[in-house]
């Protein structure tokens, strides 16, 4: 592989466990302690020491090259060098990470000011087309063979020609002061590791600045494991963040695995995904819904959170027409249902996704002077929608990935990948099935295409304590959300609330019903907020747990008279409250479903 790279190897070192510090922990085990048996306390270290000494402390533990790669007059080309370090030989880290994680670092020169100074990529810099794997592929044969020919029959032509070519003209070994390439660093500081474990070899990936440079160093990889007939497992760090590139990420989370997708660019392509999604975790014997203790169908806790924007920034609606921002914001704080219909069981100032004014008394007054720094048409700087709403959709804590609206990844004044033009909805929850998820994403597309041509300027609502109290009841939810599909009917687009029949079912379930002398009693699901309660120690640290104990449900009382009949519960009359129908009333009831050892 360094033949291929054009690179001298030389500079390959074989590296080694660190035999003082392992010789060192074994004269401090117990006298009557064996390391290759379980006599040791601690289980990994015992498993660690074992896989060191059997191994042998002389044994290698894999190679080690280093790669950086950098342009010289419009031309790419990889470096390497040889790591000046105090021992003659490079001995890793201790530990059990690959070799890639546990290079000696710090044991390299110390670099002078400003010499390894990292370039972001600007996200707003125009890119063209990656190579097609073909092209890569002929790349990497005609890069061999042109490193062939120099190392051996342009050597024989420049000692019988000169360097000049047969011409007195220039010599070529000596560029011009002009074209001299910039200063090198003194040492290389990123590396590529060869390490044999579990019986196949793998090799780590050093860190890269450009994709174009990561696909190259992948594409000689691959040909050299197929020229010497050696199969390989590529690990080490990612590409580089490039839109160009789609990656799906399977990270597991407690109690759920996480898993975030590629962006769609258009309607199908975002049924494809998400029906697959649901599909290959069906495969997997992993389920999108659960069941409590008592039998209550609910959700996975997981949330689904949607991601909205352009492939690039400056394409980014967020960032072309900041007041559409505005008017999605200002449009779930002037009707609730949006925050709560959609969310999971955990909801509050505390929770995964807060509302703006769930946190902070003066937030809606705040946000209103916000919206007014917003320009209704022409230019808008778009570090200037960062600023404005960085510090209002927030938690409680200040956490702005903590919100409903989370714009880290919009224009974060933090590095590059923060300026990507993308907004996040957090409010939502995975919903059992796929045809439910892509109902609230055609809700989310149209209520954006709306905004985008007819900007939303209802001043604010200050809902004050109703926004935990009428808000949390399923019939002025279901009242609210009727009221936002009639407005987006009003303005062309054609959705029906009957879609969206299943997502209320199964975010209010119904418990049961009544009917006694002509009242109609029914008990529904209501919402609750939970809050995240002090700390306490737990297992020798400290923890802070969720008060889910206290749960509320809905009466709906039908054919009531409000002066002859009362509704009581354990003995105490239920506040009832019209709901604009002749003889309707609803209630809301909270009580404690059960009792846990912190609440």
């Amino acid at each position: 592989l360094a033949n291929r790279l054009g690179l001298e190897s030389e500079h390959v070192a074989t590296a080694y466990e660190d035999a003082m510090y392992y010789m060192w922990k074994e004269r401090r085990l117990a006298v009557n302690a064996d390391v290759m048996n379980s006599d040791l306390v601690d289980e990994e270290e015992r498993i660690r020491l074992a896989r060191v000494f059997e191994r042998g402390l002389g044994s290698p533990v894999g190679c080690m090259l280093p790669l950086m790669h950098q342009w010289w007059n419009a031309k790419p080309r990889w470096m390497s060098g040889v790591w000046p370090v105090r021992s003659e030989q490079l001995f890793l880290i201790p530990g059990d990470s690959p070799m890639g994680l546990r290079l000696p670092l710090d044991s390299l020169p110390a670099p002078k000011p400003g010499e390894y100074a990292p370039t972001p990529v600007v996200p707003f810099e125009a890119t063209g087309d990656l190579p097609e794997y073909d092209q890569l592929r002929q790349q990497s044969v005609h890069h061999q063979a042109a490193q062939h020919v120099t190392g051996n029959v342009q050597h024989q032509v420049l000692q019988r020609v000169g360097a000049g070519g047969g011409f007195d003209a220039i010599d070529l070994e000596q560029e011009p002061e002009a074209e001299a390439p910039p200063l090198e660093p003194s040492v290389i500081r990123t590396a590529m590791c060869f390490e044999p474990r579990d019986g196949v070899l793998h090799v780590f990936m050093p860190p890269v600045d450009h994709l174009e440079s990561y696909l190259e160093l992948l594409a000689e990889i691959e040909q050299t494991a197929s020229e010497l007939e050696m199969p390989v497992i590529v690990e080490g760090y990612l590409p580089p963040n490039d839109y160009r590139l789609q990656h799906i990420k399977a990270t597991p989370d407690p109690g759920v695995i996480e898993v975030n997708v590629h962006p769609a660019k258009n309607w199908q392509e975002l049924v494809d995904i998400t029906s697959g999604v649901y599909e290959d975790a069906r495969h997997s014997r992993l389920g999108t819904e659960q069941f409590d203790l008592d039998g209550t169908h609910t959700g996975t806790g997981g949330g689904n959170h949607f991601v909205m924007g352009s492939y690039t920034p400056h394409d980014s609606p967020f960032l072309r027409r900041p007041d559409l921002l505005r008017s999605l914001v200002a449009y779930w704080h002037n009707h609730p249902s949006l925050s709560y219909f959609f969310s999971g069981r955990f909801i509050g100032p505390t929770s995964q996704a807060p509302r703006v004014d769930e946190g902070r008394r003066d937030a809606t007054y705040e946000l209103q002077i916000a919206f007014e720094q917003i320009p209704e048409k022409g230019y808008c700087p778009p570090w200037l929608v960062d600023r404005v709403f960085r510090h209002l959709l927030v938690d409680l804590t200040g956490n702005t990935h903590r919100a409903e609206f989370c714009i880290d990844k919009l224009y974060s004044p933090d590095s590059s990948t923060g300026r990507l033009g993308l907004v996040e909805f957090r409010g939502f929850e995975m919903p059992p099935h796929w045809q439910m998820s892509l109902t609230q994403q055609l809700l989310l597309r149209a209520l954006v295409a709306r905004f985008w041509n007819k900007p939303y300027k209802v001043d604010l609502v200050d809902w004050n304590t109703s926004i935990h109290d009428r808000w949390l009841l399923p019939h002025f939810i279901q009242q609210d959300f009727e009221d936002i599909i009639s407005e987006l009917n009003e303005e062309g687009f054609d959705l029906d609330a009957s879609w969206f029949g299943p997502h209320f079912e199964f975010r209010f379930p119904h418990i049961g019903e009544m009917q006694y002398r002509g009242i109609h009693v029914e008990l529904r699901t209501a919402i609750e907020p939970w809050y995240v309660l002090g700390e306490e120690p737990a297992g020798g640290a400290t923890a802070r747990f969720v008060d889910s104990s206290v749960q509320r449900l809905q009466v709906k009382v039908q054919g009531m008279s409000n002066g002859r009949h009362i509704l009581l519960c354990n003995g105490r009359k239920i506040p009832l409250h019209a709901t604009g129908t002749e003889g309707e009333f609803v209630a809301g009831v909270r009580y404690r479903a059960w009792q846990p050892p912190s609440c």
